[in-house]
């Protein structure tokens, strides 16, 4: 009785709390008629609606310049008019090769297949238009020579190479699909004086290693390949011959010989089963075990007995990009602007990626027309978009805010971007000074599983996950989400990393896993049986990303919280300050063991005198002026925040209409060094991770490359931005 009872009156404390607590941007009054506002919202979705439009939307195979992509254009767009919206499609015209000729063999011997069987258990894999397996943005080539085995193909493979006397240079190499960005792969083997790039999936990361392979399981088959692009994003995305500006019909572009993001040398995805019998050819060293994979063989380094002919041939063709761009005109601040996104094309029928995202997303855009049509208005403007060419490079919403970025940077308040979605977890990141904003809305979201917020369980995942007893402690005492930082991948990237617009990533996973990622099983009969069965996890999605637009869109002064994100960059600089100091001390040891190397060489005359050449050694750079501002920016900040309360009405206007621009006070004027296109000071993908974020990303890179010159200068860039962001509070409170 006594438990019972406990129990009872607990979650009579924890409802009367998350009942009483107020939202941030809100009184007490208006925040309650923000609640009813998005209880209204709830009512209007449906998971079932969300199934259907996956269905829809998926039938048959839609990338940009397809009949099909057209098709679910006009589809999205007649919706979004039928729900109210002021919707219209803007057309860009864009680079995009297909391939024409695709060969992978040992001369005199294997030819791979290269192809992807339909499947009875799938009712759209023997579909008409579905592009081959290819990588968007390989170089034409004909190439033959010997094949070497780089692992996953990044820097640290290659000197794992170079001491077993292996040089890539003139040959092809094979590298497992995971550890960094597809892109990076050919990348990396490019730079090393690889001659073709061959890539697969090993079983033992995306596959039968993992559990039962399609259709039986969710896992990728011997068949399956994952299609992709390979241009160089870390330098820009977007259409390639249009650097910095739109690729409007008149555009002015540039050679694609000169086009620094695009490879010179050919590249393709292949399966594990057209991958086996060229890793059979290699011999040479067998590789370290780390490097091994799943495949029923032994893995060997190379480089191959017999030559490797590489053959491809693309049809380098301008399509037309349609962006679906669809608004509903706020009532009391028409230019502010609250965005929302997800592309909408795909490799292939796309029902995980990007469709799955893209129907919440609509499913949204329905609930709140309901809610207009009943005579309700948006404070701020509602902008809802659906991206084309997302898959090969970003292109659509890329080319959406180069034209329109001038103007973005005046009105947009922020991006809420999502992509594909499933099972699982809460996943959030984006600008550290909404993280409060979206840790709230965390909070009031029912977790379809375990009956719980998804902040609740996110937390306890995190805890699970934590190596020690105090972390555990730590993480759950937490009462805010921390949110990530965002690399690059999505259709968040040209506003937060190039316009420097507050951006929001949202999705859900974790427990979706599968292996038909960018093949012809990412389709509606894979999705509904593994992905998101109810499709519960589409409306958590809607509500998650729904709440989050309505709160900004319906504040009564926007919810920045500036203490969050300095506690992030302090996090950040603590992190780089160890990497410099733990780069420090290896330098020593390696240096120590080079010289005792050398001293073993010189004692015998009968070795050959090849030294090892030392580090240079890493000097003690200064940080203390970013660690100062910084400190300003933790006085500013919380001054700030005090003052809030006693801002008068006039004022809070004031500040609104000013205060979503202070994330343009971390834009790097000039970018960052070799890829200006890339201008925010905290987030960036990385040179050679991609998708994977760096932070404090000038800084970080010099560090990691040893360019102790290039670190003091961006330390003094960053520190400059930090300094810039204080002084803009500064005066906003004034």
């Amino acid at each position: 009785m006594f438990k019972r009872t406990f129990l009872v009156l607990f979650f009579y404390v924890v409802f009367v709390y998350v009942e009483a607590q107020q939202i941030s941007g809100f009184s007490n009054e208006t925040g309650s008629i923000q609640k009813q506002l998005e209880q209204k919202f709830d009512a209007q979705l449906s998971a079932s609606n969300i199934g259907e439009t996956i269905k829809l939307l998926s039938s048959e195979p839609h990338h940009v310049g397809s009949v099909g992509g057209k098709k679910v254009a006009d589809i999205v767009l007649n919706r979004f008019k039928s729900w109210g919206w002021d919707a219209q499609l803007t057309a860009y015209e864009v680079l995009f090769p297909s391939p024409k000729t695709r060969i992978v063999e040992i001369v005199g011997g294997f030819k791979a297949a290269l192809k992807e069987p339909p499947l009875k258990e799938d009712a759209t894999s023997n579909q008409t238009d579905q592009l081959p397996t290819y990588n968007c943005w390989s170089a034409d080539g004909n190439v033959t020579a010997e094949l070497v085995f780089v692992n996953y193909g990044i820097p640290e493979d290659y000197e794992v190479l170079e001491k077993y006397g292996i040089d890539v240079r003139g040959k092809i190499v094979i590298v497992k699909y995971g550890r960094s960005w597809r892109g990076i792969k050919p990348k990396v083997a490019q730079e090393k004086g690889a001659i073709g790039c061959i890539i697969y999936s090993d079983p033992k990361d995306d596959g039968y290693t993992l559990g039962d392979v399609y259709p039986k399981g969710a896992y990728k088959n011997e068949y399956g390949v994952q299609r992709g692009s390979v241009m160089d994003m870390p330098i820009y995305p977007g259409d390639p011959l249009t650097p910095f500006i739109a690729s409007t019909k008149d555009a002015k572009r540039i050679d694609r010989k000169d086009a620094p993001n695009l490879l010179k040398i050919p590249v393709i995805p292949i399966s594990y089963g057209d991958a086996q019998p060229l890793l059979e050819s290699l011999e040479g060293a067998v590789a370290p075990l780390e490097w091994a994979g799943a495949l029923p063989i032994t893995y060997h380094l190379g480089p191959s007995k017999k030559l490797i002919h590489l053959q491809l041939e693309f049809n380098w063709q301008t399509k037309t990009a349609y962006n679906v761009i669809a608004k509903i005109p706020g009532s009391t601040y028409p230019d502010q602007w609250v965005i929302r996104g997800n592309h909408h094309d795909a490799w292939v029928n796309g029902a995980n990626d990007p469709i799955s995202g893209l129907a919440a997303l609509m499913e949204e855009a329905k609930a709140i027309g309901t809610l207009v049509k009943t005579g309700w208005k948006p404070k701020r403007t509602l902008i809802y978009c659906a991206w084309d060419a997302e898959e090969p490079g970003l292109i659509g919403s890329t080319e959406w805010v180069e034209e329109h970025k001038l103007e973005l940077q005046e009105k947009a308040v922020v991006y809420i971007n999502s992509d594909g979605n499933g099972r699982g977890f809460l996943h959030a990141a984006g600008s550290h000074a909404l993280e409060n904003t979206v840790s709230e809305v965390s909070k009031d979201i029912k977790d379809p599983q375990t009956g719980g917020t998804v902040f609740e369980r996110s937390i306890a995942r995190s805890s699970a996950l934590a190596s020690n007893t105090k972390t555990k402690k730590e993480i759950f005492s937490q009462k805010t989400l921390r949110i990530g930082a965002l690399g690059s991948g999505s259709d968040y990237s040209p506003f937060i990393q190039h316009a420097c617009i507050p951006s929001i990533d949202l999705g859900y996973g974790g427990e979706n896993s599968g292996g038909e990622y960018h093949s012809i099983y990412d389709s509606y009969d894979h999705y509904a049986r593994f992905k998101d069965p109810k499709f519960e996890y589409g409306l958590a999605l809607s509500q998650t990303a729904g709440h989050i637009a309505l709160r900004i869109a319906q504040a009564d002064h926007l919810p920045f919280d500036f203490k969050s994100l300095h506690r992030t960059v302090k996090e950040y600089l603590a992190e780089l300050v160890s990497l410099c100091d733990q780069t420090r001390e290896n330098t020593l040891i390696e240096n120590e063991l080079i010289a005792a190397k050398v001293y073993e060489l010189a004692a015998d005359p009968t070795k050959k005198l090849q030294y090892p050449t030392p580090k240079t050694e890493v000097p003690y750079l200064d940080f203390s002026p970013l660690q100062n501002a910084l400190h300003n920016l933790y006085v500013v900040a919380n001054k700030f925040s005090e003052r809030k309360a006693s801002f008068s009405p006039q004022k809070i206007e004031e500040i609104n209409a000013k205060i979503y621009k202070s994330e343009q006070q971390l834009l790097l004027e000039n970018g960052l060094p070799r890829r200006s296109w890339y201008r925010h000071s905290l987030y960036a993908p990385g040179f050679y991770t991609g998708y994977g974020v760096k932070t404090l990303p000038g800084i970080r890179e010099a560090l990691e490359q040893r360019n102790w010159k290039e670190a003091q200068e961006q330390i003094a860039a960053a520190t400059q931005s930090i300094r810039k962001l204080s002084d803009f509070l500064e005066n906003l409170s004034q």
